[in-house]
């Protein structure tokens, strides 16, 4: 996913910004603005990314009424632009989570030109202590993300609902319990396949692979060049190229939500050399919950180097 500076925002008919006090949450980056709401009424919650909104919805259940920013994963992100729909949904939300490390800093930008009280924000990468020079800014391939998100999200969907605290906590429990298939089939993998060289375009799902023991073969430069809009390096293609047509890899994966000519380059070489491709995304593919989108993508890697099948696309 681009920067915001490889990113065009259209960010029109918002409000100036209110005057307002800004009081800590208790988390470093989960932040409230003015007064609670009224306990007792549906919460308006955003995701900026449809995977975080899955998961509030999946705490708040029927206390929660989720939208999500980024959620169509037909479309390439790093073209995103928030328009006006996205400014009014942002300025009647009571609690946004949305992933930091400049991935989706837009909503900084509709969050201060229209102020709402007591609207709460958590910014994932700040609150889980992934610090300002993490280069990777797809925290919810991390497997640790959500698993330390659900708390934060249920603690300040109980200060938003006090009355409801009770089921945001089970909510939570079952949410992160249910994580352990995923967490079981990264362990597998990395049983079967520790050390297994993989090329990838960017680093989408870089920290699911790595947990997975995978050993990444594709320059960082080359990856942080093509995740920025940036053309890589002769030096870095060649490698790439050479990754793949000596087959020095056992699997090729790809952002399968923004490929260009370089990208589909290596695609055809991979494919020609018969080295299996995964198609991995940024944003959750419709009728996935997190935790099935996760194992999907595990699975996906698994098949490719236990049986050399491509998967371009979830179903």
């Amino acid at each position: 996913m681009k920067t915001p500076s490889h990113r065009k925002l259209l960010v029109v008919g918002a409000a100036g910004l209110l005057g307002v006090l800004l009081a800590s949450c208790g988390a470093a980056t989960s932040t409230q603005v003015g007064r609670s709401p009224v306990a007792g009424g549906v919460i308006k919650a955003i995701g900026a990314e449809s995977e975080y909104g899955n998961v509030i919805a999946q705490i708040g259940g029927p206390y929660v009424s989720v939208q999500s920013i980024m959620s169509n994963p037909n479309v390439d992100p790093h073209t995103y632009e928030a328009d006006t729909a996205d400014a009014r949904l942002v300025g009647g939300a009571q609690l946004i989570v949305q992933n930091g490390l400049g991935y989706d800093s837009f909503m900084n930008r509709l969050e201060s030109a229209a102020a709402a009280p007591g609207r709460v924000v958590v910014t994932v990468a700040s609150t889980l202590g992934y610090g300002a020079k993490t280069r990777n800014p797809h925290l919810w391939y991390d497997p640790s993300t959500m698993a330390r998100l659900a708390p934060v999200i249920a603690r300040d969907l109980s200060r938003l609902r006090p009355d409801s605290t009770a089921y945001f906590q089970r909510a939570e429990a079952r949410f992160v319990a249910s994580l352990a298939t995923w967490h079981e089939d990264i362990a597998q993998l990395k049983a079967s396949f520790s050390g297994t060289r993989v090329a990838v375009t960017e680093p989408v799902a870089d920290y699911m692979l790595q947990a997975a023991g995978l050993a990444m073969a594709t320059p960082w430069s080359l990856q942080a060049a093509i995740m920025n809009s940036v053309d890589p390096s002769p030096q870095d293609v060649v490698i790439e190229d050479n990754l793949l047509a000596r087959r020095q890899v056992k699997v090729f994966v790809y952002n399968q939500q923004a490929v260009d000519s370089t990208t589909a380059s290596f695609l055809a070489l991979a494919r020609a050399h018969k080295v299996p491709v995964v198609g991995v995304y940024e944003t959750m593919p419709a009728h996935y919950s997190y935790q099935a989108w996760m194992v999907a993508e595990t699975t996906a890697v698994s098949d490719a180097l236990s049986h050399g099948v491509s998967t371009v696309r979830l179903s």
